[in-house]
C-alpha cells in the first residue's frame, strides 16, 4: 500500500478544520503588495487585502507559486517516502500547475493535478483525493481517477456584490461597471473548462439575489453528487450565508454543507461580497 500525501495550492480555500482532518498541506501562492510578494494566508489575509484597498485606491496583484517553492515543498514529502497528489488551480488562471509539473518532473513520485478550477472547485477535488488515499490507491490510480472522474464533474460559480474589484484589476470597463451598479447588478461568475464566464446577472438586494442564484443552481436537477457541497464567500454578512443556506436545504439533499471564507487570490479579484455554492456533478 503506497504512502499518499495529498497537498493543495492556497486557492483551494479549504479551511483549516478540514486541512487538518484530512492531513492535506498547502503551498501558498504570492500577493503582491507595493512591490513586495507575500504568503497567501500567511503573510496576508483578505481583510488586509480590503484595508489597502479602501485606504490607497491601489490594487495587489497575484504571483504563482514558482518551480524552487514547489521543490522545498515536495521534497520532504518525497524523502520521507511519500507518493504526493498535488491539487493545482486552473491552469487558465495560473502557471502554477505547470511549475509544478517541471518540479514533480526532476523529484519523482509527485503527481500534480489540474483542477480546471479554483477556490473549493479545487478544494472538492481535494477531499476526493484523500478519500481515494484511504482506500489504499497509488499516487498514479488517484490522479487518473480525478483527471477523469472527478475535475470535469465539479460545478462552481459564484455571484459578485461589487465590481469595484474586477474593475481596479483591470477584468471589467469603466462602462460595465458604472451599468452594472446603477442597475443594482450582481453578475454570477461561472468557471467552464478551466475558464471564468459570466452568466445570469442578478439584480437587487443581494440577500435576494443568492436566494435565487442558489435555486437556479440546485432546482429540478438529477445529476448532482449529493455527498457534499460548499458554500465558499469573501466575507458576507450572515444573512447573505442563512440565504444560500435555506435555499440549499431547500432544493439539495446533501450529507455536508461545508461553510468556508476564501483566502487572498479570490477576495483579491472578487473583493468582500462574493459567495458561491461549489459542488460535483
Amino acid at each position: 500500500m503506497s504512502k499518499i500525501k495529498i497537498t493543495v495550492d492556497s486557492t483551494c480555500d479549504l479551511s483549516p478544520e478540514l486541512l487538518e482532518k484530512y492531513q492535506i498541506s498547502v503551498s501558498p501562492l504570492y500577493i503582491v503588495k507595493d512591490g513586495k510578494s507575500l504568503k497567501d494566508g500567511v503573510e496576508i489575509t483578505p481583510q488586509d487585502i480590503y484595508d489597502y484597498v479602501d485606504q490607497t485606491g491601489n490594487v495587489t496583484t497575484t504571483a504563482a507559486v514558482s518551480v524552487a517553492d514547489y521543490l522545498e515543498f515536495f521534497k520532504p514529502f518525497v524523502e520521507e517516502g511519500y507518493e504526493v497528489v498535488h491539487i493545482n488551480i486552473s491552469t487558465g488562471f495560473s502557471s502554477c500547475y505547470q511549475n509544478a509539473c517541471i518540479a514533480a518532473e526532476e523529484l519523482g513520485n509527485v503527481y500534480p493535478v489540474d483542477s480546471l478550477n479554483l477556490s473549493t472547485g479545487s478544494g472538492l477535488s481535494a477531499l476526493e483525493a484523500a478519500a481515494l488515499a484511504e482506500k489504499g490507491m497509488s499516487g498514479a490510480e488517484i490522479k487518473e481517477y480525478l483527471d477523469t472522474q472527478v475535475v470535469p464533474k465539479v460545478e462552481a460559480s459564484f455571484v459578485i456584490d461589487t465590481l469595484k474589484y474586477l474593475h481596479k484589476g483591470g477584468r471589467c470597463s469603466s462602462v460595465a461597471a458604472l451599468g452594472a451598479n446603477l442597475l443594482k447588478l450582481k453578475p454570477c461568475i461561472e468557471v467552464q473548462n478551466g475558464l471564468m464566464h459570466v452568466g445570469k446577472k442578478y439584480r437587487g438586494a443581494i440577500e435576494k439575489c443568492i436566494g435565487e442564484y442558489v435555486t437556479n443552481r440546485l432546482q429540478g436537477r438529477d445529476d448532482i453528487n449529493y455527498k457534499r457541497i460548499f458554500i465558499t464567500h469573501t466575507d458576507c454578512p450572515s444573512a447573505v450565508i442563512e440565504a444560500a443556506k435555506q435555499a440549499i436545504q431547500q432544493y439539495g439533499q446533501f450529507e455536508e454543507i461545508l461553510e468556508t471564507k476564501a483566502g487572498c487570490t479570490i477576495s483579491n479579484h472578487c473583493g468582500p461580497g462574493t459567495l458561491g455554492v461549489l459542488f460535483i456533478r
